[in-house]
């Protein structure tokens, strides 16, 4: 139970943390590679604005070990922080997900060390007309320093967000409001 609470505690100061502090730097947007998502063609600098978009929620990801920030352009932030759903069409959300290790000066929290993966959705119902709430996905992963497209597709993803639901938009995040 002690240990059950203690994670929670960490996770809570992790996320008031995050919410509380600037969006660490990812990647200039100088450095987006040109790259593009097999079978939807969306491309890694289609997002090459995110540095203006705005955290709407953090997620720590067990499995994965990953800590996530999740960002959102103008119109998706607004939206998610009027909890208005579903999103507006060019809604785009970003999902930044960080390696979490144990920090150096203080071992008993962990902080967001390297960049694993960045991964997107945009609203473009005329583009992705096919898709569960005309949503497109794309996923670029880290390897050695590089980024490439994730090479499985988008299936997974749609797969994935269908499990969110329609009521919510296909969305996992909701708008985590400090006050």
């Amino acid at each position: 139970m002690i240990k059950k609470n203690f994670i929670w505690i960490i996770l809570l100061s992790l996320v008031f943390n995050a919410c509380s502090t600037p969006v660490p730097k990812a990647i200039s947007t100088t450095e987006l590679p040109y790259l593009e998502m097999p079978g939807n063609h969306l491309k890694f600098n289609e997002i090459t604005d995110y540095k203006n978009y705005k955290l709407v929620a953090t997620h720590y990801r067990t499995d994965k070990k990953e800590l996530r920030y999740v960002l959102a352009n103008s119109l998706a932030f607004k939206a998610f922080s009027q909890n208005s759903f579903p999103l507006p069409e060019g809604s785009k959300v970003v999902k930044i997900g960080w390696k979490a290790d144990k920090m150096p000066s203080f071992n008993v929290a962990l902080e967001a060390t390297d960049i694993q993966r960045i991964e997107y959705m945009i609203k473009d119902s005329k583009r992705f007309n096919k898709n569960p709430g005309g949503w497109g996905y794309a996923r670029f992963v880290k390897q050695n320093g590089q980024y490439r497209a994730w090479d499985k597709g988008t299936r997974a993803c749609i797969q994935c967000h269908n499990i969110a639901g329609n009521e919510k938009d296909f969305l996992f995040s909701r708008f985590q409001k400090l006050f």
